[in-house]
């Protein structure tokens, strides 16, 4: 139900019929007309450029044309109540009252499908976080978690099938010296040994945590031979770090459906046969590598080794497969994983990548289509930096965990709610500034706030009135009369659905946000006039001043449910 799609193909289908009787020509080639919102200055509801696309083609002026266009449109579509034509031949059209009733009784009626993009639904597999199972999660892959967590509730939204999948490195150098670190906590609880001075070893308290869990546990009974161990141990410490993890997304509202571990892919030979496959489709050879540009030449030594032919596939350089020691790089170790997930037959793969991974767009996105024979689509988003403000400044926390800013520390500061919306209040590709006061204040500078408070304001005049939200009103034929306010809020209603599209079909998220910021704004705006002039009022003596007012309203307060829904925000119905 998108008003502008609508009409933007009924517009069409209506003047080709004026082409049919020979008024007008089409272009060969043309597919359609823009239909829009007309520019903010101007009372229109849709602003169309059929009559600019068309004069041309017909050696007539666009304004010449257009009142032709009006003329037949306004004999065509009775719910048109006026047309006017703006700059260069624009047709601003209006509707009646009537059509914005009916219009709201479509909304009311859909609910939750309100704004629902229909396409072909498909199977996605989202890939977000992947976070080393080191420690606890920080304020950098908190951004990527919403992101990746909203993204797939918005593209659920629209019916398809989603997978949230976390991609457990588990396997290599950090996982050895995670444990290590862990290990030199125990003999230092149990035997005072001291903690070595290695900056290479992880230092937070919660190292010292898991290490305290597992003595507790007594699932080792000697920690003398740490080579005798180390499996265990290594087992063990992996689960209370992962434990940590997904402690620090239930506090984010997020849950992931499939965790995929490195260390089971190493062990059913993921890679050896990913290897393979790709060898016998002539795209893995022995070669010698160029120094990386701005690399010392001396510095780098050139051997033979097994190499992925990405730049076939647009990459800057062909990529190794194999270290110095002939162990896999992660690159092959994730060429692996992805070959996995195209066997499971997904329509499309998605990818949440930190900031540090933008350059490792080009040589992943070449593996998915080297093993998938370009039938899988590889789309990654790249999540920029967080920067922490407060007072101006920038902020330091306690770090209680280690080196950096956890989720869990960032939570307890604002609150869920404010995290997972200021972390999309930008798209995801340029830094966010976080401005802890900002999130915490109750003003229309806090966008969470301002947005919530229009939904507990829409409740508070239904409980006022002994009513329901979702409660059946019936609208009057003699009271149709919508003033300049009601319509503006009803043409940013009617922007939903095609917010939606645009979210869903470029992967951005953070413009559900925008939307519903300058939706309230509409709303507060109308409900301080009430204030100054009774006219504006919702109710007055207890009683509603009109059922389409009403009506109005539980369409607002439904999109601002659906959209937080998407954010995963909630919707508190007093404040």
């Amino acid at each position: 139900m998108n008003l502008f799609l609508d009409y933007q193909k009924k517009i069409f289908k209506s003047l080709k019929l004026l082409e049919k009787r020979k008024k007008i020509k089409f272009p060969p080639k043309i597919q359609n007309f823009n239909v829009d919102l007309p520019p903010k200055n101007q009372k229109a509801h849709l602003a169309c450029n059929a009559a600019m696309i068309l004069a041309k083609y017909n050696n007539i002026s666009p304004n010449i044309l257009a009142e032709t266009l009006k003329k037949h449109l306004l004999f065509t579509f009775k719910e048109f109540s006026t047309i006017e034509i703006a700059g260069p031949g624009f047709l601003n059209i209006s509707f009646n009252s009537l059509f914005w009733k009916r219009y709201l009784e479509k909304i009311i009626k859909l609910k939750n499908k309100y704004g629902f993009y229909k396409s072909n639904k498909k199977k996605y597999n989202i890939e977000f976080v992947s976070a080393n199972p080191t420690g606890p999660l920080h304020v950098g892959h908190c951004r990527g978690a919403v992101l990746g967590d909203t993204l797939s509730n918005l593209l659920a939204f629209n019916g398809n099938i989603i997978t949230k999948e976390y991609y457990v490195n588990d396997y290599g150098g950090q996982i050895k010296i995670f444990v290590d670190s862990i290990y030199h906590r125990i003999l230092e609880i149990l035997n005072k040994t001291p903690f070595p001075e290695n900056k290479n070893l992880y230092h937070g308290d919660y190292i010292i945590d898991i290490a305290k869990n597992i003595i507790k546990k007594k699932n080792i009974k000697n920690y003398k031979n740490y080579k005798k161990i180390y499996n265990k141990l290594m087992l063990a410490s992996l689960k209370l770090s992962m434990n940590i993890i997904i402690g620090n997304l239930n506090l984010l509202g997020i849950k992931h459906n499939n965790f995929v571990y490195e260390s089971n892919l190493i062990k059913k030979k993921c890679v050896l046969k990913t290897i393979k496959k790709l060898k016998k489709k002539n795209y893995i050879y022995e070669g010698k590598l160029s120094p990386p540009k701005g690399e010392q030449t001396q510095e780098w030594k050139t051997r033979k080794q097994l190499l992925f032919k990405s730049t076939i596939f647009g990459d800057d350089t062909d990529r190794s497969l194999q270290k110095a020691d002939g162990t896999w790089t992660y690159f092959a170790a994730d060429m692996a994983y992805h070959s996995d997930k195209i066997s499971r037959k997904y329509d499309v793969l998605i990818n949440i990548l930190g900031a540090d991974h933008a350059g490792y767009i080009k040589r992943i996105v070449s593996a998915t289509k080297a093993i998938s024979d370009n039938k899988i689509n590889l789309l990654c988003k790249v999540s920029q930096l967080v920067k922490l403000y407060k007072k101006g400044l920038p902020f330091k926390m306690s770090k209680r965990k280690g080196d950096y800013i956890t989720v869990e520390d960032i939570i307890k500061e604002v609150g869920t709610d404010s995290v997972r919306f200021m972390m999309l209040n930008r798209s995801s590709d340029v830094e966010l500034d976080f401005d802890f006061e900002k999130v915490t204040e109750k003003s229309k500078e806090n966008p969470v706030f301002y947005i919530q408070y229009a939904y507990a304001r829409v409740n508070s005049i239904f409980r006022l009135l002994n009513l329901k939200l979702d409660d059946k009103i019936k609208i009057d034929q003699r009271d149709l009369d919508l003033n300049e306010y009601e319509i503006e809020i009803l043409k940013k209603i009617s922007e939903w659905p095609k917010c939606v599209e645009i979210s869903s079909t470029k992967l951005e998220p953070h413009r559900i946000p925008f939307y519903l910021y300058e939706l309230v704004t509409l709303f507060h705006s109308y409900w301080n006039l009430g204030s100054a002039n009774e006219e504006f009022r919702f109710i007055i003596n207890n009683k509603v001043k009109s059922n389409l007012r009403l009506v109005i309203l539980q369409a607002l307060a439904l999109v601002i449910k659906n959209g937080m829904l998407i954010l995963g925000v909630s919707t508190p119905k007093s404040m």
